[in-house]
């Protein structure tokens, strides 16, 4: 594959999320809040090709989720800052974890997110908001991320491969 290509294919994979995540379509009658799909492309392209994944891209898939979610401007792209500013602090950390090691890590990103996400809105609304809906979402998402991460680094390896761009 091209250079080019390959180097669009972790943004279009957050892009992807955002769009799926924020269909106004409920499998669940609105029981089950959907899982937050654009931060697994962002977490794991953050670890494996932080050349791809940076922190603009990070930031802009942040105000993409902002924007089809409705909420308060600013939450998830603060988030999603959070949370790669994290993992890229300690990427090696991340990066050597595997097996139910790497979803606990993913989880670890999650919750860095999801507290951002909390305070951000606790802040923004001068109240506590329930957690229950937040911890339900963590855990929504940490299940989907399984499924998810095996598609990521098929992808990965197939596609975009592990060297670095040369631009």
């Amino acid at each position: 594959m091209s250079g080019f290509f390959a180097a669009l294919v972790p943004f279009t994979f957050g892009v992807l999320g955002v769009f799926l995540a924020n269909i106004p379509i409920s499998l669940s009658g609105g029981h089950i809040p959907a899982p937050l799909l654009a931060l697994m492309p962002v977490y794991f392209w953050c670890l494996v090709r932080p050349d791809l994944m940076p922190p603009a891209a990070a930031f802009a898939l942040g105000l993409m989720e902002d924007i089809f979610s409705g909420g308060p401007a600013g939450v998830w792209t603060l988030s999603f800052v959070a949370a790669y500013a994290v993992v890229d602090r300690q990427r090696d950390t991340f990066a050597g974890l595997s097996g139910l090691g790497a979803i606990l890590g993913f989880a670890a990103a999650m919750l860095i997110a999801s507290s951002t996400a909390y305070v951000v809105v606790a802040i923004y609304y001068s109240h506590l908001p329930p957690l229950a809906p937040l911890i339900v979402q963590i855990a929504v998402t940490i299940l989907f991320y399984i499924p998810a991460a095996a598609i990521l680094n098929r992808v990965h390896r197939r596609i975009v491969g592990p060297l670095r761009s040369d631009f």
